[in-house]
């Protein structure tokens, strides 16, 4: 573990959610107290399930908050597979509500037909974004940053001026859209959510300085990273 990694371990998951909530939601009010409003980017899949339901009832003026996704698969939010739908149902809920969502998908057969409308969409939300909520999958895939991804070395360039890319990897299932590396290191506050032994075994392989997972260009490169991990 790097000096600029912090790990914060966890008996279980609702203990977990319970914490991380509390500190996003405290990043989320300094940004507000400063800037007057404060902008999220969550990540998808089974894990963050209760980081959202105990997110969407912390106390703060979720009119200000824009909440957007670090990826999504190209599916409407009809789909049962769609981020969108999941935050929806989830932590856009109760205070959070009032919340402005803006999301990934847009009405496109491709994410490279529908890129350039996704880029005009994106291109108002306010940078860097206030909090970024990072999860890791146990490929060892972060964002839409795929083993053998299309454009995984795209999107992993920090040098890269590009707000999103598309994606498409043997394990990715549907194409994808995401944001690119530069744009999320550039987070005020960068975590990364992870449950389980298997993606603790994970980590620890990113963190070999030889290391080829798509994770492991996030611990190499990321300024600051807070860790929230329980068995």
């Amino acid at each position: 573990m790097s000096a600029q990694q912090k790990l914060h371990v966890f008996e279980d998951g609702s203990t977990l959610a319970m914490a991380l909530a509390s500190s996003i939601a405290g990043k989320l009010r300094d940004a507000i107290a400063l800037h007057g409003e404060a902008v999220i980017a969550v990540s998808g899949g089974s894990t963050p399930k209760r980081l959202f339901e105990k997110l969407s009832n912390e106390i703060l003026d979720w009119s200000r908050v824009t909440v957007t996704l670090v990826d999504e698969r190209w599916v409407p939010d009809s789909d049962e597979r769609s981020n969108a739908r999941l935050v929806e149902s989830l932590l856009l809920q109760r205070g959070a509500a009032d919340a402005d969502f803006v999301p990934l998908y847009v009405e496109a057969a491709t994410p490279e037909a529908g890129i350039g409308e996704v880029r005009t969409r994106l291109a108002a939300l306010k940078q860097p974004f206030d909090v970024v909520v990072l999860g890791m999958g146990p490929d060892g895939h972060t964002a839409s940053f795929f083993p053998g991804g299309d454009r995984l070395g795209e999107a992993l360039d920090t040098s890269n001026t590009a707000l999103v890319l598309p994606m498409r990897a043997p394990g990715a299932g549907e194409p994808r859209i995401t944001f690119t590396l530069p744009v999320l290191l550039k987070a005020r506050a960068l975590y990364l959510h992870i449950q389980g032994e298997d993606k603790r075994e994970v980590l620890d392989q990113a963190e070999q300085a030889n290391s080829q997972l798509p994770i492991a260009s996030v611990l190499r490169d990321a300024p600051q990273l807070d860790i929230y991990w329980c068995p």
